[in-house]
């Protein structure tokens, strides 16, 4: 059997694919958590972040395309291994001393990740085209005149006086809707839940857990999951208690222009 079939076609190469998937996946919503708490720091920085991503040009789109492909491989997968697990056991519902042993995050995680995946294109459709804030968004997002150079690995990637699009503003308006925060910060939620049975099969799966040390690795597991829902937590709920505004500058009729 070819390695193509034996990932395809088999339980275990499906649950390989899940768990490669789940890295590439947990690598990008980590970056992506870090490059947004960058919202806390002066606009140049959020601001400078963005325009060097959107320099990176046919890059940026091949990680994309691969942000996506990992993502539906990964939905592909854990679907297909659901419904072998339901044909595998009939019709028949699992025992209750097992539904009562089973954590909360276990029992849901392929539902809180359909719910993720549909927060997910709310969120691209939003933030990255513009969709849920107006309909000419990309033109009337107001222009930021950087007050010094963006620097990564400290060279200077997007150089003082450079005007980009202001998406330390955009951050905060989106945020200031009530419902657009609360959706984000339930979404997140979920997410955080499907991450915490998610990483541990990720280590069952490539034999990184052992008997000795399992509870210790679903304590850090639990930990991160928490920092993750907290880091996000806390910029939605800034904003929306008034502990996060619009820089000083930014002027009425721009947010208007962009406002959801």
């Amino acid at each position: 059997m070819s390695l193509t079939r034996r990932l395809f076609c088999s339980s275990i190469g499906r649950k390989f694919l899940m768990a490669v998937t789940g890295i590439i996946l947990i690598g990008f919503i980590t970056g992506h958590l870090v490059g947004n708490l960058q919202i806390f720091l002066h606009p140049d920085h959020i601001n400078g972040y963005a325009c060097f991503l959107h320099q990176l040009g046919p890059v940026l789109w091949v990680v994309r395309i691969g942000l996506l492909v990992s993502v539906a491989l990964h939905i592909w997968a854990a679907t297909v291994l659901a419904l072998e697990n339901r044909a595998a056991r009939g019709q028949q519902p699992y025992g209750v001393k097992t539904w009562i042993q089973a954590s909360f995050s276990s029992r849901y995680v392929r539902w809180t990740g359909y719910i993720v995946l549909a927060f997910l294109f709310y969120h691209l459709a939003q933030f990255t085209f513009g969709y849920a804030q107006s309909a000419s968004f990309k033109e009337n997002l107001p222009l930021y005149t950087m007050a010094d150079d963006y620097r990564v690995m400290g060279f200077p990637v997007v150089k003082a006086g450079t005007q980009v699009h202001d998406v330390h503003s955009m951050v905060i308006l989106g945020f200031q809707n009530p419902v657009v925060s609360i959706f984000y910060i339930i979404a997140v939620g979920l997410l955080s839940f499907h991450l915490l049975h998610g990483m541990d099969s990720l280590f069952q799966t490539f034999g990184w857990r052992s008997a000795t040390w399992a509870g210790p690795l679903r304590k850090v597991i639990a930990l991160f999951c928490l920092l993750y829902f907290l880091g996000n937590l806390i910029i939605p709920g800034s904003i929306l208690i008034g502990a996060k505004g619009l820089r000083e500058g930014f002027s009425p009729a721009a947010a208007r222009a962009v406002s959801p």
